[in-house]
């Protein structure tokens, strides 16, 4: 009997409801290539391999490797699942996956939005689309738009990097052992912006600064990147309030206001 760990952050999916959810959100097609992190018990594996053209799981817990390997003993469902043991953080992307549909540690979310996603700076072009259950407090932070109270820098850099769209709420009761908070389930589809910035490690920067204080007026997170007058002058040009805070800016807003600052 293998238990879960905490160590890991380990909290299983058992509704069949939000496992179909996720299932339609992604859209599989026969031919896709998936990447799933944290396949656990193997609830939703088991569900992908039918109907892709191949699967690779990443599993960090030694124990349910051995679990998984036994499961999907020989053929090992027909040669479609590669099962890597290892830290999703600390080895390179699969190449030949074009999709991820993974149930993710939720200690380890932003540093994996980071390994599937890159930077503003330095994208990752790699998947079409990203289907992940995550903390519900994390799905509200990379859906929301501007003026709402869960949007962030997180926000603005996953959606300057993808088209990103809710699913659905999965409570803590879907879950083995339940977690404290409720999920929910997120499809962020990278794509290239028409209008990107001229300098993504510049707007990198801006965010950060903006969002530094959250409460804060931007005349005052952004002192040391241009001068109060200065800003408050480019601010009206953009017909923006003077008095604006960073959660009130949109993305397009964000690139406009880098670019003005340059």
């Amino acid at each position: 009997m293998i238990y879960p760990r905490k160590q890991f952050g380990q909290h299983w999916l058992k509704s069949e409801k939000a496992l179909a959810k996720i299932l339609q959100a992604a859209n599989i097609q026969p031919s896709d290539r998936v990447l799933e992190i944290g396949p656990g018990t193997g609830i939703l594996t088991i569900k992908l391999l039918p109907l892709v053209r191949s699967l690779v799981a990443i599993e960090i817990d030694r124990d349910l490797c051995q679990t998984l390997r036994q499961k999907f003993a020989v053929p090992i469902a027909e040669q479609k699942l590669e099962l890597i043991e290892g830290d999703i953080l600390s080895l390179p992307l699969p190449p030949a996956c074009t999709k991820v549909v993974a149930n993710i540690p939720y200690n380890i979310t932003s540093p994996i939005l980071e390994k599937l996603l890159g930077s503003i700076s330095n994208p990752v072009q790699q998947f079409e689309q990203i289907v992940l259950l995550v903390q519900k407090e994390i799905g509200d932070r990379i859906v929301a738009k501007a003026g709402h109270k869960a949007y962030g820098a997180m926000s603005v850099r996953v959606q300057y990097l993808a088209e990103c769209s809710f699913i659905c709420d999965v409570p803590a009761s879907a879950f083995v052992p339940p977690p404290k908070v409720d999920s929910a389930v997120v499809s962020i589809c990278p794509r290239l912006l028409t209008q990107p910035a001229s300098d993504p490690k510049f707007l990198e920067t801006v965010i950060k600064l903006g969002f530094a204080t959250k409460r804060k007026m931007l005349r005052n997170n952004l002192g040391t990147v241009v001068e109060r007058d200065r800003l408050v002058n480019i601010l009206a040009e953009m017909q923006i309030n003077p008095q604006v805070r960073a959660e009130d800016l949109s993305v397009e807003q964000w690139i406009k206001l880098s670019e003005s600052l340059k």
